[in-house]
């Protein structure tokens, strides 16, 4: 009557075909997820939870939670102002008269209130089956009364009602008419005419009427509350609430236009009781206005104990719920009825029934937007375990439940739509970052695992450019406790790109029960997770060290991502450290060490490949024309020290663009130079590197027009946009000490043999290069002050003759001795673009 005398007949059949298309389309998704699989205790919130994850289903849970907490005292409410209407002492009046003893004020009510939440509290206090019955026996008194006042429409003459109107308007009383069934009646209540609401002296409008009636559609999730109690939740779920849904819109557009065709609009708008005063037997009707509302009262106190209850038992928030968990002899949640008892009492201080309404609506919207975005990421996960029982349902469905739950919620009231949002992002964030990790699968996954997929498929590496080039690292890691810092340096040296940890263990699988890489995967992924880098894990079993190397070259990423750089750690003789304990990830938050990880090699102990091995890696590597990086003393890098240091001055990034083992060859330009000057100018870019400064160094020998060289070398890093300090320096000297052990003379073959790029050549003259010279080199670049944090040097290609690799590595070493942090680069492929 309250919804019709306001909005008259039209609106109110829109808005009753408003509400049931949201809660249908919603009921289509309780169903659908209801029925893919085992439903237990929290309905809506078990089935969004174990769907979108802890931190959605915790923070609708809550949501949810307070949404039947103010409905049970709306409905309390309500009930009150039904007792009040048929017991209450008229306004104005001081002692009432027959049957009107009750008296009227704020507190009286919600001393009435408070008696009745306790009535409710005792059925939910006994128990689901006692409920279960009480709410049968007050199903078949509703339907009862509902029988008679349909009679009544019919069988009811003529009358005029006196109408009290309350304490605010004075001691006024109006006539409200019943004028039977009346075109000229109906005519006058098809179209809208909002009033006053005589409870909260409020002008109505659509969207306030809209509130109210929204709470009488708001039961649905009724029977999904109970899922814990109920002994088929798949089976029942679905036919008992599309049933009552059909049901219930019928009955409210039924009594709607027998109301509109029989009550004239001032009997509907200032007598919200008047169906008792038409009926043939009124306490019949009382009798079923305070068992609906006792029902609904009671249904919304026990479903927010089983959400709470639900909430506590999966410890989302730990011990502020803890409370919550205990339980009587036969499984009933007796505290979580008391808490929510607690809070439906406090929400009773607000008073009125359609002071809350409008708060409670966005609640439950809220809610029911979120039960269709689970379905909705269930069917778009496209995951093969998603195959509901109930198939009446698509995402079209849920989109568009999605979409009328958001309208509606901003039409009824911008606020708290906008509060309530604001809660649930607060929710949100505090469970992602305080709520412990849970077992039940997150949808997220599975749709990032979807969404991926479809554009790993879209990036073809036929389209590739050499302007939107990025490095895509792969490192190998031996035993991460001595490769922490190379681990972390690398991950600064990636730009946005793949980054890959690649691992070889040397076992054969003919000779093991199981894989033996499953248990160690774990250990890698919780250590990349604890030095908070980008990275990916790729083990590999081999019978050699060089053949997992290949291994992961050939299979290492997906599509259009896999990896064109390959890092290792320098072959040396020196003992390696464990840097793993002493890295900041784990000093600064005192947390322990990834377990699975077995102690570093002891200096005694032979190494796992010999330097013939080491350096067929390199080559291999260049054959499947990857570039290489090999990087010395990367765990004595400070980083965070040496960027720390004092401002002035910043410290420096060394480059030697120039091939120092190959001074007859030596250019600035080739294909390996420019690579090289791309990763250092890569470092730089990284936020961490950012204060450093790139200092090029051009090696230059009298009678060569240095300042030429050097102008033509600042027009290239100007094309390039690569900002560095280029630093001239003679090695005359050094050359010299070439020039006296060289085997044939300046302008031979070794000279011509100059790399193009995409030929694969190598270079002869690993046995001309004589150690003196080579030490003469280090001290070369030792000697550029001040030390930088970090050195870049040309790493010339292996030889041809495999019997000259120890020679190769030797003549490295010696190259980066005392060098401190040292990466040796070769690229093959070009990266740097003067385009647009």
């Amino acid at each position: 009557g309250f919804v019709v005398g306001h909005a008259g007949l039209y609106q109110a059949l829109a808005m009753f075909a408003v509400a049931y298309f949201i809660i249908g389309m919603t009921v289509l998704s309780v169903c659908a997820i209801a029925t893919n699989g085992a439903l237990d205790a929290g309905g809506a919130y078990y089935m969004i939870s174990r769907a979108l994850g802890p931190e959605f289903g915790g923070s609708i849970g809550i949501m949810f939670f307070l949404a039947n907490v103010c409905g049970s005292a709306l409905y309390v409410l309500g009930l009150v102002e039904a007792v009040v209407d048929s017991f209450g002492i008229p306004p104005g009046q001081e002692a009432g008269s027959g049957v009107h003893v009750l008296p009227q004020s704020y507190w009286y009510e919600l001393l009435y209130g408070t008696v009745l939440l306790a009535l409710c509290l005792l059925v939910c206090l006994v128990g689901a089956s006692i409920y279960a019955k009480a709410t049968f026996l007050i199903f078949l008194i509703v339907a009862a009364v509902l029988g008679t006042v349909l009679v009544s429409f019919f069988a009811t003459r003529p009358l005029k009602v006196p109408i009290h109107l309350p304490h605010f308007n004075g001691n006024e009383t109006d006539n409200g008419f019943f004028t039977g069934f009346s075109l000229d009646t109906l005519r006058h209540n098809l179209g809208g005419g909002y009033g006053v609401d005589y409870t909260t002296g409020q002008m109505m409008s659509f969207s306030s009427v809209f509130a109210v009636m929204f709470n009488g559609c708001t039961g649905i999730m009724a029977g999904s509350n109970m899922s814990g109690d109920l002994k088929r939740p798949s089976y029942s779920i679905p036919r008992g609430t599309i049933s009552a849904v059909l049901f219930t819109y019928l009955v409210y557009n039924l009594l709607a236009f027998l109301m509109c065709a029989t009550c004239n609009r001032i009997l509907l708008q200032k007598d919200y009781g008047f169906l008792r005063d038409i009926s043939i037997f009124p306490p019949l009707v009382t009798v079923g206005i305070y068992a609906a509302t006792l029902s609904a009262a009671m249904s919304n106190l026990i479903g927010a104990s089983r959400i709470l209850y639900a909430l506590a038992r999966d410890d989302l928030f730990g011990r502020a719920l803890a409370l919550a968990k205990k339980t009587s002899a036969s499984g009933n949640p007796v505290m979580a009825v008391i808490i929510s008892w607690l809070v439906v009492q406090v929400v009773l201080f607000s008073g009125k029934l359609n002071t809350i309404a409008s708060v409670v609506t966005t609640f439950f919207l809220l809610v029911y937007a979120t039960v269709n975005l689970a379905c909705l990421a269930l069917e778009w996960a496209s995951a093969p375990n998603f195959r509901p029982t109930f198939r009446y349902f698509t995402w079209h469905t849920c989109l568009l439940g999605i979409a009328g739950c958001c309208v509606m919620m901003f039409l009824i009231s911008p606020v708290s739509a906008s509060a309530s949002l604001g809660f649930l992002l607060l929710l949100l964030l505090a469970l992602h970052y305080l709520s412990p990790s849970s077992t039940w699968g997150y949808i997220s996954q599975a749709l990032i695992f979807h969404q991926v997929r479809k554009y790993l498929l879209m990036l073809d590496v036929r389209k590739d450019h050499v302007k939107f080039w990025r490095p895509q690292m792969l490192l190998m890691v031996q035993n991460p406790r001595g490769s922490a810092r190379l681990i972390d340096f690398v991950n600064d040296l990636k730009k946005s790109g793949l980054y890959v940890l690649g691992h070889v263990e040397l076992q054969d699988l003919d000779m093991l029960p199981s894989d033996p890489l499953q248990a160690q995967q774990d250990s890698w992924l919780s250590l990349v997770d604890k030095l908070n880098v980008k990275a990916f894990v790729s083990l590999t079993l081999a019978p050699s060290v060089r053949h997992g190397v290949r291994q992961l070259l050939f299979t290492s990423g997906l599509g259009g991502m896999r990896p064109n750089t390959l890092v290792l750690g320098f072959y040396d003789d020196e003992a390696p450290q464990d840097g793993l304990a002493r890295h900041p990830a784990f000093t600064n938050a005192r947390e322990e060490v990834p377990v699975g990880f077995p102690p570093l090699r002891a200096p005694t102990t032979p190494k796992l490949l010999s330097a013939r091995e080491y350096v067929g890696i390199v080559a291999d590597a260049l054959k499947m024309l990857r570039n290489v990086l090999l990087a010395r003393q990367l765990e004595s890098l400070d980083k965070a020290w040496e960027l720390r240091r004092a401002a002035s001055p910043p410290p420096t990034i060394h480059v030697w663009p120039v091939n120092l083992l190959r001074p007859d060859s030596a250019r600035y330009a080739d294909t390996c130079s420019l690579f090289l000057l791309q990763m250092a100018c890569v470092l730089n870019m990284a936020r961490a590197w950012r204060r450093a400064r790139l200092r090029l160094f051009l090696c230059v020998e009298a009678g060569t027009m240095p300042h030429a060289q050097e102008e033509k070398l600042r027009q290239l890093l100007k094309d390039l946009r690569i900002q560095a300090q280029i630093q001239l320096v003679p090695w005359d000297a050094i050359t010299r000490l070439h020039w006296q052990t060289c085997r044939g003379p300046p302008g031979g073959p070794a000279e011509e043999e100059e790399e193009e790029e995409g030929v694969v050549n190598f270079p002869t003259n690993t046995t001309q290069v004589s150690d003196e010279y080579v030490c003469a080199a280090n001290k070369l670049v030792l000697e550029q002050s001040p030390a930088p944090a970090v050195r870049f040097l040309y790493l010339p290609r292996p030889p041809a003759d495999t019997s000259l690799y120890p020679l190769y590595l030797h003549q490295l070493e010696l190259l980066t001795r005392g060098l401190g942090p040292t990466v040796l680069v070769h690229g093959v492929s070009a990266v740097t673009s003067t385009q647009l």
